[in-house]
């Protein structure tokens, strides 16, 4: 009788499967790694603007606003600019942005505001959590393709410049 394998999508007996494994070996501990990083930023953030007892906590409000805010930044330049080294994504986005962004603290701050009393606060929190965060990404990714398309125009310029072109013709 054989044993009962972990997972059965994934045999290392398979010389594709094997090979998967190896292609995308470091993906994991890159994470790992990046999610130190985010988590350690974040609790430094907490440390350093601490949320009194029952007070809103905008700490954690703040740093999920800049957490999306960079992932929308990153995802442009990952999956529209390209050219990126492809563990950037799993580092810098599931495992930087990923541990310093919290949805468990977010989770506990509403929860320990319904405890206290403070049931307006609590659901104001938990829904403008929930839209700033949103409204994060969509001005990351904003201000992000407004940086490309402006490095583009200055190349642009700077080649028309070097062949003894102006660009003030109009």
């Amino acid at each position: 009788m054989t044993s009962p394998q972990v997972d059965p999508d994934v045999d290392l007996r398979v010389p594709g499967q094997r090979r998967e494994w190896s292609r995308h070996r470091f993906v994991l501990p890159v994470i790992a790694a990046g999610g130190m990083l985010g988590a350690s930023a974040r609790y430094g953030a907490a440390r350093l603007w601490p949320t009194p007892e029952d007070a809103t906590p905008w700490t954690t409000l703040g740093v999920n606003a800049a957490g999306c805010l960079l992932i929308g930044v990153l995802m442009v330049f990952v999956v529209e600019v390209g050219g990126a080294h492809p563990l950037l994504r799993p580092f810098a986005g599931v495992g930087v942005l990923g541990g310093f962004t919290t949805f468990s603290t977010y989770s506990v701050d509403t929860v320990s505001l319904l405890e206290a009393g403070r049931p307006g606060v609590a659901l104001g929190y938990w829904g403008g959590t929930l839209l700033v965060a949103l409204a994060a990404v969509v001005a990351g990714v904003v201000v992000a393709r407004a940086g490309v398309l402006a490095a583009a125009r200055l190349r642009r310029r700077g080649r028309r410049t070097n062949r003894g072109e102006t660009g003030d013709e109009q």
